[in-house]
């Protein structure tokens, strides 16, 4: 949810990757492993939601996994950053629930 604010709007290489890695997993999951899902997103708002009415699959919990892979080396790398004569600035906190 949000925005990562790494970078200005149109070129926030954060963003971007984040984005890359949700909509192909959520993708790749109907796709390859033919799972029910409910989405809802909103894009201005950096907010993408998914719901899943029946209990997943093992190709499906592969396919989460995979991105919540992505998404820590994401965080490892990005979500603080030193500036030149600045402390460390928080872009982003990834926070993951398991419902």
């Amino acid at each position: 949810m949000g925005h990562a604010g790494f970078g200005q709007s149109g070129s926030d290489i954060v963003c971007a990757a984040i984005s890359v890695l949700v909509i192909n997993t959520l993708n790749s999951i109907e796709e390859l492993a033919k799972e029910k899902m409910i989405t809802e997103s909103d894009e201005k708002e950096g907010y993408i939601e998914c719901h899943f009415p029946d209990e997943i699959n093992e190709k499906t919990k592969l396919l989460m996994d995979s991105m919540v892979m992505g998404l820590k080396e994401i965080e490892r790398n990005y979500s603080t950053q030193k500036k030149a004569f600045s402390k460390k600035k928080r872009y982003f906190e990834l926070i993951i629930k398991e419902v």
